[in-house]
């Protein structure tokens, strides 16, 4: 069962209340959403969303003693306004990534550490997979997006190496060729985690899910309700921060290009409730090593 990072930190930090309204836009198997269905006690609701069918059937077993306050929805948190009302949400969580029900399923295709198809979807419906992307795409594509979502500092020389060994339909195949690369020296990191993080990324969509599921998150709040966000690497933290400075300034860009000469005052829209990022504290990193690199921020709209 993948092990929800930063509880303690979410509620505190959302001010989760005994009858409150309450979106986890990325459930999961439901970690964070049972302590919020617990701490918004005996009325809160609480609407779950999912892309991954296997996890949220794991979720609706594990908040099933919160019958009747939870609602579950198959879909990309990116589409939530499709479901809900506007301005009338006490808070939204989004905990990005991917989960160890993922990782830990070889047969998903997210992990290096097993032989699996490259597959790396987070819905199992979708048709683009990460074989598709390894086989497909051009000699530039893949060393942009191992340069850029991945930040890996070998990306030409991996992406070559790719184009020559295709086609490539197993994880370990890839691994293993990105360990070639390298040599067979690393440190702790294995070489392939960056490669595999950013054909993760494209495959889902998962910066632009993320641009449009702020926007769309932030729709959904009240006045003072708070916007909850859970990153695991700094592609993610950029657009948060970023979408954040747009809500707490006040003056608006033209053209949304930010000239001083051009700004018009306005209202701000929101606030920071953290100052800078909540991390994970040493005693959480023993217990769950893969919440390491986790990092919480939150804000409230005005």
């Amino acid at each position: 069962m993948h092990q929800p990072v930063l509880v303690a930190e979410v509620l505190s930090w959302m001010a989760v209340r005994p009858g409150g309204r309450y979106i986890d836009a990325t459930v999961g198997t439901g970690g964070h959403a049972a302590a919020i269905l617990e701490a918004s006690a005996p009325d809160g609701r609480l609407l779950g969303m999912d892309r991954d069918p296997e996890a949220l059937a794991l979720a609706e077993e594990r908040l099933r003693p919160f019958a009747g306050r939870y609602v579950l929805w198959r879909g990309n948190y990116a589409d939530l306004l499709e479901r809900v009302e506007e301005g009338v949400w006490d808070g939204v969580l989004l905990d990005l990534g991917v989960s160890s029900l993922q990782l830990d399923r070889p047969e998903r295709g997210f992990s290096f550490q097993a032989d699996g198809p490259l597959d790396m979807r987070m819905d199992p419906g979708q048709g683009l997979t990460a074989a598709d992307l390894v086989n497909g795409a051009s000699e530039e594509e893949l060393a942009r997006w191992f340069a850029e979502l991945g930040g890996e500092p070998r990306a030409r020389a991996i992406a070559r190496a790719v184009v020559r060994a295709r086609p490539l339909r197993r994880t370990v195949e890839l691994a293993e060729l990105v360990s070639r690369v390298y040599g067979g020296r690393h440190g702790s990191r294995h070489p392939a985690t960056r490669v595999f993080q950013a054909l993760r990324m494209v495959v889902n969509d998962e910066l632009g899910s993320l641009r449009r599921g702020l926007a769309a998150a932030w729709r959904a709040l009240r006045s003072g309700g708070r916007l909850a966000v859970i990153t695991f690497h700094s592609g993610e933290a950029r657009e948060v921060k970023a979408f954040g400075r747009e809500k707490v300034r006040p003056y608006e860009c033209p053209g949304g290009v930010d000239v001083p000469e051009l700004r018009r005052p306005r209202s701000p829209e929101g606030r920071w409730v953290t100052s800078g990022a909540v991390q994970v504290g040493e005693e959480e990193q023993r217990r769950n090593p893969r919440s390491r690199s986790a990092q919480l921020r939150v804000l409230e709209k005005l």
